[in-house]
């Protein structure tokens, strides 16, 4: 019994007498092996060993059709055939019944999903995407799968259609659940980091909880996307539960194997280790552009300080170092307020810090067009979206944020590939999904930063994505004062939780998880508040890159200050 515990990390090791494990097959392949060396008594042995050949036979098929080597059969057939590689994810699914397709950006997971669905014949299918894609998916289903009827929900409530493919953005899914729970064969979520939190203040998400009812009574199930953790590795239990419940195990022996604490903010304990399970099981596939021959040119990273306006950020001191001070005294608060506390400081800081920095992102961003570049743009607060617009309102920039209409945003887009504006400004979590920028754009600018790598991949995905022809430039601008430092720190440590999970060959980043970053936030202001009021004098800071220095790209070749990964912690 020792030796069982210390041999399966899912056991609770304060178990006396007897040991529970949850009937899955994985957990009968491993203890009719480990019973041929220590033999317990187990009740219904037949039934361990009878599963356990099924686990065999089901890991061979895996591999098969990894190596290409076993493929379903066709029941559909597509106007375009997919590629190779995009085909052997519909067949694994079609074999599996579940797959979390985890791709590079740009590599088609919409054609594999598409493919899915013409490999198993399994009709009718279920779309689920952001509210922006719906169209999109309209237009490749007519591209790929003319054969198939396909219906965009139009109203949150339900009412009768007639459609082979029904597609619904996630918004409208809670509304919709009871009405398509038990009628969907297939259900595919696209952007499916959508479905990473499952609970909310201690209670099931509405979006999640409809997820789960559909996904559940489905006989295929499918989730794209390129970053299944955005924030912190427990949120890919979520999603892998949707997928297929209890995968891992049961919560409690998922989270006892493979992560530190519980919850979406779980740290896992070794993502490279259930990276490599997920992909053996079946569970994820992932593949690198380099993995399917479509290598793109580089993308250079480019950490750009500039200056931050202090009479903004001095302006909001006040009110921000006692929201500081308050979250910092949390033990003192009642829960409501600290998550209050919490949320306003947040906000003000990071919107402070992004309209500190506004005129200065502008102005780089009008030194790039004036050297021939078109710009994405991507930011989040509406205040400074306004002081952009203003400010570059010569060049009369395409919007695309949380203001305009699905029609407005597309529009916007089309004047932006059609060459009708050289700037298109993007929030930071609108734009996943989106295509055709890459064939007019290469150059990326963060005026401000997310908390999530996460969204920085989607978000450069935009454009290094297949079917740009020119090497990508990134700029990452960051001021020494405010939010940023703090940001950038926690980008880094969140890094290691993604690129080791998805990727088994990627270094990752040595530091501890901390999910209280507010709290690092909160005591970085406070420190920078009181050095301020010590030094009166204000010390120039020299930018990291003169603003002359900054090179202006030349068709064919790599842009180099930098040659990094996504989100490296660069040196200036």
């Amino acid at each position: 019994m020792t030796r069982l515990k210390a041999l399966f990390p899912k056991i609770d090791k304060r178990e006396i007498g007897k040991c529970w494990l949850l009937d899955t097959p994985e957990n009968a392949r491993d203890l009719a092996w480990f019973l041929d060396r220590y033999p317990l008594t187990v009740p219904e042995l037949d039934r361990l060993r009878a599963a356990a050949d099924l686990h065999r036979q089901y890991e061979l098929r895996v591999q098969g059709i990894l190596a290409g080597e076993i493929q379903a059969g066709r029941i559909l057939t597509m106007a375009l055939p997919p590629r190779p590689y995009q085909q052997i994810a519909a067949h694994l699914v079609t074999t599996t019944g579940r797959l979390l397709l985890g791709d590079d950006v740009g590599l088609g997971k919409t054609c594999a999903g598409i493919a899915a669905i013409a490999t198993s014949g399994k009709l009718p299918a279920l779309i689920v995407t952001l509210t922006h894609l719906p169209t999109q998916w309209e237009r490749e289903f007519a591209r790929f799968l003319p054969s198939v009827t396909v219906h965009t929900l139009k109203k949150a409530t339900p009412y009768e259609y007639q459609a082979d493919v029904t597609i619904c953005n996630y918004h409208k899914l809670n509304g919709w659940a009871e009405h398509l729970k038990g009628r969907m064969k297939t259900v595919i979520f696209d952007e499916a980091q959508e479905l990473r939190r499952a609970e909310s203040n201690g209670e099931p998400t509405k979006k999640y909880a409809a997820a789960s009812a559909i996904a559940q009574e489905a006989e295929i199930r499918m989730q794209l996307t390129a970053t299944p953790i955005y924030n912190y590795g427990g949120e890919i239990l979520n999603l892998l539960n949707i997928l297929e419940k209890d995968c891992l195990g049961s919560a409690d022996e998922a989270y006892r194997e493979w992560c530190c604490g519980s919850g979406d903010k779980a740290s896992i304990r070794d993502p490279i280790a259930l990276g490599t399970h997920l992909r053996d099981a079946g569970i994820m596939l992932r593949r690198t552009r380099k993995d399917v021959g479509r290598e793109l040119p580089a993308l250079s990273i480019i950490p750009y300080e500039i200056e931050a306006d202090k009479k903004i950020l001095d302006a909001c001191r006040d009110d921000v170092v006692e929201l500081a001070r308050r979250m910092l005294d949390a033990d003192n608060m009642e829960r409501g307020d600290k998550f209050k506390a919490a949320g306003q400081f947040d906000f003000r800081l990071r919107r402070a810090t992004g309209m500190a920095k506004a005129h200065f992102v502008a102005d780089f961003v009008k030194m790039l067009v004036e050297s021939g570049e078109s710009v994405v743009l991507y930011g989040w607060h509406h205040d400074v979206y306004a002081v952009w617009v203003a400010a570059l309102k010569d060049l009369r920039p395409a919007l695309y944020t949380g203001e305009q209409s699905a029609k407005q945003k597309n529009d916007s887009i089309a004047r932006f590939i059609s060459g009708d504006t050289k700037v298109a400004i993007l929030s930071l979590r609108s734009g996943a999904g989106l295509d055709g920028l890459q064939n007019v754009c290469r150059t990326v600018v963060f005026g401000e930063l997310d908390w999530s790598p996460g969204v920085h991949l989607q978000c450069a995905g935009r454009i290094h994505r297949d079917g740009q022809a020119e090497p990508v430039c990134a700029y990452f601008l960051h001021s020494d004062r405010g939010s940023d430092p703090v940001v950038m720190d926690v980008l880094g440590v969140k890094k290691g939780q993604m690129e080791g999970l998805i990727d088994p060959d990627a270094e990752l980043v040595e530091a501890s998880i901390n999910p209280d970053h507010l709290k690092r936030l909160a005591q970085s202001f406070l420190d920078q508040a009181e050095n301020r009021m010590a030094s009166p004098k204000p010390v120039a800071v020299k930018p990291a890159w003169p603003p002359e220095t900054v090179p202006k790209l030349k068709p064919k070749k790599a842009p180099v200050p930098v040659q990094a990964d996504l989100f490296d912690e660069v040196a200036s």
